[in-house]
C-alpha cells in the first residue's frame, strides 16, 4: 500500500507480482535488519531467512539459535553494566575494589542453572508435544504427556519467579 500511495505501483499492482523487485526488496529489508540488529544487539537479525526467502531454512534456524545464545550471553553477562556507566547510575571509585572480580561460586553458578532450565523447558515442550500426538493410543502415553506437561509448567514457573537471578547480573548497580 505504501508503494501504491507514493505512485511506484498502480492501485491494482502488488510487490509480489513483480518477482525480481520483490526479491530485491526482501534482500534489502533483510540486510537493513541485519545492520540494525548488529548495532543494537551485537548479532544478525533473527528470522533473516524468513524475510529473504519467505520460509525458514535449517541453516537459518541454526543461525537464529546461535544468535539467540550469543544475545543471551551478551545482554545478561556483558553489557548491562555499560548502560549503568553511560547513564551515570554508577560513579567510579579509583580506591574501591573492582566490581568485576567474581568469586568462584558466583561465576560458575548462574549460567549452568539457566542453561539447565532452558534445556528442561525445551526438552519438556518437545516431549510433551510428541507424547500428546500419541496420547489417544494408550493410557501410558496420556500419563506421560501429563507428567511432561507438568514438568514443563513447573520449570516455566521457576524461571518466571527467579528469571532475574538467572539473567540480569549487572555488577555496578546490582539488580533493580
Amino acid at each position: 500500500m505504501q508503494l501504491q500511495r507514493i505512485g511506484v505501483l498502480s492501485s491494482i499492482e502488488c510487490i509480489t507480482m513483480l518477482s525480481e523487485e520483490c526479491r530485491k526488496f526482501r534482500t534489502l529489508w533483510a540486510e537493513q535488519g541485519d545492520e540494525v540488529s548488529l548495532e543494537y544487539a551485537g548479532t544478525h537479525a533473527l528470522k533473516g531467512d524468513l524475510v529473504r526467502y519467505g520460509r525458514q531454512t535449517i541453516g537459518g534456524i541454526i543461525k537464529d539459535g546461535l544468535s539467540a545464545l550469543s544475545r543471551y550471553y551478551l545482554n545478561n553477562f556483558q553489557d548491562g553494566d555499560a548502560l549503568d556507566l553511560i547513564s551515570g547510575h554508577y560513579n567510579v571509585n579509583r580506591n574501591g575494589p573492582s566490581p568485576f572480580q567474581l568469586n568462584g561460586f558466583e561465576s560458575l553458578s548462574y549460567l549452568p542453572v539457566a542453561s539447565a532450565a532452558s534445556a528442561l523447558l525445551i526438552g519438556g515442550l518437545t516431549i510433551t508435544s510428541v507424547t500428546f500426538h500419541q496420547a489417544g493410543r494408550q493410557a501410558q502415553q496420556y500419563l506421560s504427556t501429563v507428567i511432561w506437561a507438568g514438568v514443563t509448567a513447573g520449570v516455566m514457573a521457576v524461571v518466571k519467579a527467579n528469571g532475574r537471578q538467572f539473567c540480569s547480573r549487572p555488577r555496578l548497580c546490582g539488580l533493580m
